[in-house]
């Protein structure tokens, strides 16, 4: 029987439930969401002051959505990869480069600094060729990086199969240290136990219904309580619907990831992976997959479906896990009769651009950041940081940013945003035979919607 159920959340030493608000609070800074990008904003206000006064307010529990569902690659990339940050932001990428790996850097050393026990091995991520078409842009991605002194590697055929063992790569690139694994649920739980150690107070099971403006500040509206801040961080990705605007630029589609039974010595000798890299396809429809700490394998991506409502019935899709298990084959046909334990899905924050937008709402009282677009494990702190720039009102590097100041390109309502969407999803599953991109492809490119992940 597999189980339903993200793996990750299945696992023994899960906290137990705080309380729901019951009645009224006030705070400096209420943080609404307790994912990764909530977490982060709580436990960095904290570090920037103690004595602020901060309350994280969580529909469920933590880490529940998008933060507990992901593989869990912690990537430095800020932009959804260099090529896609590359060509939206050329003349700041090196900027962008370099404060994605700082941010790595601090991830790592709060991980070290806290204790947080998430598995965290800073391993790289290896993107691989499985199509003779994706070859070329593998070789000019890595001119490009290797020109700006970037810690890549350039891999061969039997070069890349000596790392990891699969009848499908033609080639791969390295980036060997821009990238880290890690258990994203405890990475959340240890997130979480910080927060509360540094004395933020955490309501779960407390969805917040309605922000109201108050002299001075805004007011949270929930079911049994209030909580009045004078500051407000909006952290509920694809969730949210508190922030009207945010409608025209964010998009939802649900993911989906198989996990397998723990690998025997003698099947993880047959695959090799001894360096344990993350890897991804270089499709348009891409695979994800890594080992864990017990040596299971996460495989999954390829098929991201856009629905215009969010049900938990979506987190199931059974022709979508027959498709992987079918690609999982093919890609380690010696594990061919390896069993699966767990399969599920989840909602993801999407943009137009591929990577989180930022900005303030009310007057700037409240911040958010959302769009991430499936890489957010690493840069929810980064968009942490961000949010508490923007609430503090001060200029700063990060404010300063053309990625900051600029929004991406905004959907059409329904019913002309489903009909733009599953167009461009026929487009590319055309494009992946050969990596030829149609005329609708290539418009949507010249509109800045450039669908290519």
């Amino acid at each position: 029987m597999v189980d339903p159920q993200p793996y990750w959340l299945t696992q023994p030493g899960a906290p137990p439930d705080a309380a729901a608000l019951a009645g009224a609070e006030t705070a400096d800074l209420a943080v609404i969401g307790a994912g990764f990008s909530g977490l982060w904003t709580a436990l960095l206000a904290k570090e920037r002051d103690p004595d602020r006064d901060v309350v994280v307010v969580e529909s469920a529990t933590a880490g529940w959505a998008a933060s507990g569902r992901n593989g869990g690659f912690c990537s430095a990339s800020l932009t959804h990869g260099f090529d896609n940050g590359l060509s939206r932001f050329p003349e700041e990428i090196d900027t962008l480069d370099r404060m994605g790996r700082e941010n790595l850097d601090a991830i790592a050393a709060t991980v070290a600094r806290y204790g947080i026990d998430c598995s965290f091995e800073r391993t790289g991520d290896l993107t691989v060729a499985t199509a003779d078409w994706q070859w070329p842009a593998l070789q000019r991605t890595y001119t490009a990086a290797a020109e700006r002194g970037l810690d890549v590697v350039l891999l061969d055929r039997d070069q890349v199969r000596a790392e990891i063992d699969s009848p499908t790569y033609r080639g791969g690139l390295w980036d060997r240290d821009g990238c880290a694994m890690l258990d994203p649920a405890r990475l959340v739980w240890g997130l979480r136990r910080v927060c509360l150690d540094l004395g933020v107070r955490l309501y779960e099971n407390t969805p917040v219904t309605r922000l109201a403006r108050i002299r001075g500040g805004l007011r949270l509206h929930t079911p049994h309580g209030t909580v009045d801040a004078r500051r407000v961080a909006l952290a509920t990705g694809a969730h949210g619907r508190l922030l009207r605007r945010l409608r025209h630029y964010v998009f939802g589609v649900y993911d989906y990831a198989l996990m397998t039974e723990p690998l025997s010595a003698a099947q993880l000798d047959a695959v090799g992976w001894r360096r344990r890299q993350g890897v991804g396809d270089g499709g348009y429809l891409f695979h994800y997959y890594r080992l864990t700490d017990d040596n299971r394998i996460l495989f999954g991506g390829y098929d991201a479906v856009y629905r215009r409502t969010i049900r938990p019935e979506h987190d199931q899709r059974p022709d979508t896990f027959a498709v992987l298990a079918d690609h999982f084959a093919a890609t380690f046909p010696q594990l061919r009769d390896v069993a699966f334990t767990h399969r599920w899905g989840g909602l993801i924050d999407g943009c137009s651009r591929f990577s989180a937008f930022f900005g303030t709402a009310y007057g700037g009282r409240l911040a958010y950041a959302v769009g991430y677009t499936g890489l957010g494990v690493g840069a929810t702190r980064f968009g942490a940081d961000v949010m508490l720039d923007l609430l503090a009102g001060e200029p700063t590097e990060r404010t300063a940013l053309a990625m900051v100041r600029r929004k991406p390109v905004p959907f059409p309502p329904e019913p002309a945003r489903t009909a733009v969407i599953e167009v461009t999803r026929w487009s590319i599953a055309r494009a992946e035979r050969d990596g030829r991109r149609n005329v609708w492809l290539r418009t949507l490119d010249r509109l800045g919607l450039g669908f290519d992940s």
